[in-house]
């Protein structure tokens, strides 16, 4: 199975979808027009689904295939918060903790999927994915490759790292406190809130770690921001 390049379909559905996305403003089930979509926080979202703009944002970007959780998943995205870590030691990432931002697809032939049931219609192996960091947009492709030096990472296997844009998007998300093995009820919540929106999900899913974890960490108290651009 061939996956695309994410900044391929990232470009597609925002080519694709910018009338789209007029429409989802003015038309909205719930009475939303383009004078009360609210725009968030990149890292704000509250407890129950809401419809919302989301800020353009810059990251640096390594790519990985197969399902979330596998020890693969976890080295990548640990890596790509040592050379955040790194970055903003220099002023070019955010400083604090680095959110751990994961960015998912599956290829044009796979069985189409919307919100609620993105993970229980494919193969989770099936995935392809982006571990992010957010960067400054400034940041260049020679200051990611100092930073990897100074951070001589354990996680690094020698990954490509590239730099990654996520344009605005009007999003439906919502902020998942708890494990990872309840998402599937918090994914439902979203599909209903998109349902009664009248949108459907419109590019990759995204999920945003606040807190950092491992493959043994508990997950009792761990935030996640679960997003799906929609139209």
């Amino acid at each position: 199975m061939t996956l695309l390049l994410p900044e391929a379909r990232a470009l597609s559905y925002t080519a694709e979808a910018a009338d789209k996305l007029l429409t989802v403003r003015f038309v909205s089930k719930k009475g939303a027009t383009m004078t009360n979509i609210r725009t968030t926080e990149l890292h704000q979202a509250p407890a129950d689904p809401e419809l919302v703009v989301v800020p353009a944002a810059v990251f640096l970007s390594i790519s990985g295939t197969g399902a979330p959780a596998a020890p693969v998943w976890h080295r990548k995205k640990l890596f790509a918060s040592d050379i955040a870590r790194e970055l903003a030691k220099a002023g070019l990432a955010p400083e604090g903790t680095p959110a751990q931002h994961m960015y998912y697809w599956y290829a044009d032939d796979a069985p189409e999927t919307n919100i609620a049931d993105f993970y229980s219609v494919n193969p989770l192996t099936d995935l392809g994915y982006r571990a992010l960091a957010q960067i400054d947009p400034k940041t260049t492709l020679d200051d990611i490759a100092a930073a990897r030096e100074r951070a001589a990472s354990a996680s690094d296997e020698g990954d490509e790292i590239e730099i990654f844009t996520i344009p605005e998007q009007t999003v439906v998300q919502v902020m998942h406190t708890g494990p990872f093995s309840t998402e599937l009820a918090t994914l439902a919540r979203m599909g209903a809130e998109a349902d009664a929106h009248g949108v459907k999900r419109s590019g990759p899913h995204q999920e945003i770690h606040l807190d950092p974890f491992t493959i043994t960490s508990a997950q009792d108290t761990l935030r996640t921001i679960i997003r799906d651009p929609v139209a």
